[in-house]
């Protein structure tokens, strides 16, 4: 592996992990303060070198599992980020990844240990690098994919109201929705299953609780919004 090569320009690749997470009808994003230089102290994304053992999909899930401890998460990648003065410190291009999370199974003990905190996507501070474009792009992706797949409710808790999974959608857009056209389209959709429950803590008159059937979408797969 070593004999090959040697001519030409060794180059660093990293993965960068964009975590969305969904709270209080806001779209929030998983940041921390940079623990090295370059850019010691900036805001920014978790990330991580590539290992010479593992692929970069590997390596994204391992970043991800440092972070979080948490196996089996809805990730994506968003793409290459590889301009010449993106990192200051070295030759480094990095491989974006976005992934979805409810926040409620993120334990306030690893967010201290990792020091990263859920910041509102539309009040983010100033970052390092090339974080926010990443997360720009991260956010048109996952606009695109919520219309023609249910990957929202990996956002939201097992129960939901129908008011909650409107302001997700309305957060991840960027924009208000007609409820009677949302709650008219829910309405048709089998796998978003009306319960018996209600919800009386976010909800003062009490709303019902729905959940998603995973099986019956996987029978049905009509799915837009």
């Amino acid at each position: 592996m070593t004999k090959y090569y040697i001519e030409h320009q060794k180059i660093l690749v990293s993965v960068d992990c964009i975590i969305f997470g969904f709270d209080q009808n806001k779209l929030k994003i998983l940041i921390g303060h940079r623990a090295m230089d370059p850019g010691k102290g900036e805001w920014s994304l978790y990330g991580g070198f590539v290992r010479n053992d593992e692929s970069i999909n590997e390596a994204a899930d391992r970043t991800l599992f440092e972070l979080t401890g948490m196996h089996d998460v809805y990730m994506r990648q968003v793409g290459a980020f590889g301009n010449l003065d993106r990192d200051p410190g070295a030759r480094v291009v990095s491989i974006a990844y976005y992934a979805l999370i409810n926040v409620k199974d993120y334990s306030a003990k690893m967010m201290k240990e990792h020091g990263v905190e859920w910041v509102n996507i539309d009040e983010l501070p100033p970052m390092f690098s090339d974080h926010q474009e990443m997360i720009r792009k991260a956010r048109k992706l996952m606009q695109s994919k919520i219309k023609t797949e249910p990957v929202g409710f990996k956002l939201l808790p097992k129960l939901f109201t129908l008011t909650q999974l409107q302001r997700l959608y309305e957060a991840v857009n960027g924009e208000e929705i007609d409820k009677r056209n949302f709650r008219k389209r829910i309405k048709e959709m089998e796998f978003i299953e009306k319960t018996e429950l209600i919800d009386k803590l976010t909800s003062k008159r009490g709303a019902f609780l729905y959940r998603f059937n995973k099986k019956a979408y996987e029978e049905d797969k009509n799915f837009k919004l």
